[in-house]
């Protein structure tokens, strides 16, 4: 499990994984305020970056999802660097993202408006899904995570110029 270290949805995916025996990374921020390193990440994978770029490489670099809870301008900057490497075909393995809580990003988000004034595709709405409930995202996680990095016939589908590699080679989480 990997998050941005902090309290609140990230100090609960942590302490999610940590409780579960698994080890749990943060990718820290220094910030004038708030930001702290919650209690749930392993010691020896607790980074802080000085600077967002490379904290969002590193998120980017390892993720194979993404999902996006309510927050402000750091996770809409973080949410959209993602969706544009998707869009824009940078990474080399593909990412299922997942906002979750339709209402509130519905209220704040006017994709449509995009759409409508070309600034993106309608193609472009569905880099990513949208929902409410755990279940709803677990299903989505669990169906997105099994076809494109568990099931060797997918990954031919999504890369098909992509030599097959071994699930467990470290080249899996490369960008192009």
């Amino acid at each position: 499990m990997i998050t941005g270290g902090g309290p609140g949805i990230m100090e609960a995916a942590n302490r999610g994984a940590f409780e579960a025996g698994g080890k749990t990374i943060g990718l820290n921020i220094r910030l004038p305020f708030e930001q702290a390193p919650n209690p749930y990440i392993t010691p020896s994978l607790n980074f802080e970056f000085h600077y967002f770029f490379m904290r969002k490489y590193w998120f980017a670099y390892l993720a194979k999802a993404l999902v996006v809870f309510p927050g402000g301008f750091g996770t809409l900057d973080e949410m959209f660097e993602v969706l544009t490497l998707v869009q824009t075909e940078k990474l080399a393995k593909k990412i299922s993202i997942v906002v979750y809580g339709s209402a509130y990003w519905n209220s704040i988000l006017n994709l449509d408006m995009l759409v409508e004034k070309g600034a993106i595709s309608v193609h472009d709405r569905t880099l990513f899904q949208m929902a409410d409930t755990p279940a709803e995202a677990f299903e989505i996680l669990k169906t997105d995570l099994t076809r494109y990095h568990l099931d060797p016939e997918a990954r031919r589908q999504v890369h098909p110029n992509v030599e097959e590699e071994p699930l467990l080679n470290p080249d899996i989480t490369g960008t192009r």
